[in-house]
């Protein structure tokens, strides 16, 4: 994994998950997909295998720039500018 230009500038303390599931998902009736946590701000969106691709386009809404997953036993984080695993 690389590191980028973005991961210093992450609070210290993950941020607070918002919520427990991808709430744009449930709101349209849709099933969520791989869950993704917002490492700036705490959203939790479906990754790009859902149909409405949350977290990506929180991403595009805000311009934070790196999510984790946030599945059980997952611990990866991704950069959205740097197209990186970080």
């Amino acid at each position: 994994m690389s590191d980028c230009t973005h991961v210093p500038g992450l609070p210290r303390a993950e941020p607070t998950p918002l919520s427990a599931t991808c709430l744009e998902c449930l709101a349209v009736g849709s099933h969520p997909v791989q869950l993704r946590l917002c490492l700036v701000c705490g959203h939790v969106g479906c990754c790009d295998s859902s149909p409405y691709r949350h977290a990506t386009a929180h991403y595009a809404e805000t311009g934070h720039p790196v999510m984790r997953s946030f599945e059980p036993g997952d611990d990866w984080r991704w950069c959205f500018v740097d197209q990186l695993l970080v």
